[in-house]
């Protein structure tokens, strides 16, 4: 066990200097500049609260409209703007139309998927653990998702907001299986001391008491590991130990969060317990994703913060609709080890998904210990392990059947010149001519292909395009939380004990170890493979 040090991280990533960035715009260049250098000075803007709200504000705005704000005009309802384009959100937003007709000419998703394959052994990010990736997606399974009834890439069942389905899940029946309906808390189980979510599954079949619960491709879990897989709210918590650790992580904290708000308030139902408590996880969970989560994925000097007063006030707070390229933004396979060393012996990445006995035989704290003592693999092209190939080529076949428009069209929309030579996508020679042999030409790239082709900037772990849209999606998904609104963000709705639980939370780690009870010791937890700098706050 060792002590979680607050060193700052070393913010870079393998790079071959060798990018041509003739066409990345010169104010991007000079935004990125200024924000990727001058440490002393960002550094000084933190002693002042009044000038890191008002620059927080500033640079969150600067990020959200490098492309138009909501409300966007089409969906994958038709290709024309109307009134079920507008509100209908059983449909997938779409930032650009489709382009006219099938590319005929393009090459087939087989083809191209073959641009992913990890050749050999993972190539790795110096920077990021491989907590990053599990949190990431755990974090993007709760509101980026299909259509689990008919499986049309046009359809989704997303709620569109940060609302934590992958614990509480996204329909009544699902939350009531899953609550005790006792003190506010959700069911769980002590194996060895330590408190877990309940079995999905007895003798290989879901229980009758989360019969409400829709797991998708259930039926190809294994037999013998059915009985290991946990029940929670979202459909894809078995998919992997990272997203499972989370549910457990999580899980605990709304039992522990319960605890304190019924200990201080004797004269609250279980009903009024439970929604506080579930309003406090989910704000909790946004701070910890944008303080921490985000702070790490972007190569900046200046940490964003929480601060609900002054970003309510941007113009692009509008009602928040997943869009299926924020979707394929977060496809990061890449970045998923092809071989996890837990608990001192390597586990293949094929043994980690739907085996909730890890979870349990590891322990939550040696677990996210081992997640961030390894690194995560490096974004980009040839780097994504076999078993994840699949899901890459479904990405590609998507793209098309919606008719994504390619590449190129994408940088223009979010302020980048279009590329005109594959030398400005990456300094790689394999990647430049690997692009030219499947494409012929730069015009012809699916977006998909260019988000991961593009070679990231010194400190960065992914490349400008990728690095924007998260930029400009996540942060307007999650502040639009209504919780976040000013008339909410209050005592009233999380409880004085809520609300200080969500102030004094500063880190992942936090969270962490003080949901250890089985176990007192400390361990070290980052997305990064130093612990993350001591964040600024404004809450």
């Amino acid at each position: 066990m060792t002590a979680t040090s607050r060193a700052p991280e070393t913010r870079t990533v393998p790079w071959t200097g060798a990018r041509d960035r003739s066409r990345d715009g010169w104010r991007n260049r000079f935004e990125t500049h200024l924000l990727t250098h001058y440490g002393p000075m960002w550094q000084t803007s933190r002693r002042s609260r009044w000038l890191h709200r008002r620059l927080n504000s500033t640079l969150t705005d600067l990020a959200v409209l490098k492309a138009p704000p909501r409300p966007d005009p089409l969906s994958t309802k038709s290709p024309y703007t109307s009134w079920d384009s507008l509100t209908d959100r059983s449909w997938v937003g779409r930032h650009l139309p489709p382009v006219a007709g099938p590319r005929r000419d393009l090459p087939s998703p087989e083809r191209v998927t073959e641009l992913f394959r990890r050749d050999g052994e993972t190539r790795y990010c110096s920077r990021s653990s491989a907590l990053l990736p599990a949190f990431a997606q755990w974090f993007t399974d709760g509101f980026l998702r299909g259509h689990a009834a008919t499986g049309d890439p046009r359809r989704t069942d997303s709620p569109h907001t940060l609302d934590m389905s992958q614990l509480y899940g996204d329909r009544e029946e699902v939350t009531a299986c899953l609550r005790t309906f006792e003190g506010g808390r959700m069911k769980s189980r002590l194996v060895g001391g330590a408190e877990f979510p309940p079995r999905l599954c007895e003798g290989g079949r879901i229980r009758d008491e989360f019969r409400a619960i829709r797991p998708v491709r259930f039926d190809e879990v294994p037999e013998e590991l059915r009985d290991t897989l946990f029940a929670c709210g979202g459909d894809r918590a078995h998919a992997h130990i990272g997203p499972m650790a989370m549910n457990v992580l999580f899980l605990r904290e709304h039992n522990r969060v319960a605890g304190v708000l019924a200990a201080a308030h004797h004269d609250w139902d279980d009903e009024r317990l439970f929604q506080t408590t579930r309003n406090t996880l989910i704000v909790l969970m946004i701070r910890v994703m944008l303080e921490e989560y985000i702070n790490h994925i972007t190569p900046y000097h200046f940490d964003f913060v929480l601060d609900p007063v002054r970003t309510d006030r941007g113009v692009w707070h509008r009602q928040n609709w997943a869009t299926i390229e924020f979707s394929l933004v977060y496809r990061w396979h890449s970045l998923v080890p092809s071989t996890y060393r837990i608990g001192g012996r390597d586990v293949p990445l094929a043994h980690t998904i739907a085996n909730g006995r890890i979870v349990l035989d590891r322990g939550l704290g040696p677990l996210f210990e081992d997640l961030s003592r390894q690194q995560a693999g490096l974004s980009g092209l040839f780097n994504t392990d076999e078993v994840l190939l699949p899901i890459e080529t479904r990405s590609v076949a998507v793209g098309r059947e919606l008719r994504l428009a390619p590449y190129n069209d994408y940088r223009a929309y979010y302020g980048f010149p279009r590329i005109t030579d594959p030398r400005q996508i990456s300094g790689d020679p394999r990647v430049q001519e690997a692009l030219l042999d499947v494409y012929g030409s730069v015009d012809a790239i699916d977006l998909f292909v260019g988000l991961f082709a593009e070679e990231p900037e010194p400190g960065a772990i992914f490349g400008r395009l990728l690095e924007r849209i998260i930029s400009v999606d996540a942060f307007s998904e999650a502040l639009n939380n209504p919780l976040l609104a000013p008339r909410l963000f209050g005592p009233s709705t999380f409880s004085p004990e809520g609300l200080r639980i969500v102030r004094e939370t500063r880190s992942f780690s936090d969270l962490v170890h003080r949901n250890l009870p089985e176990d007192k010791g400390r361990y070290f937890v980052s997305l990064g493979r130093s612990a993350a700098d001591t964040r600024a706050t404004a809450l």
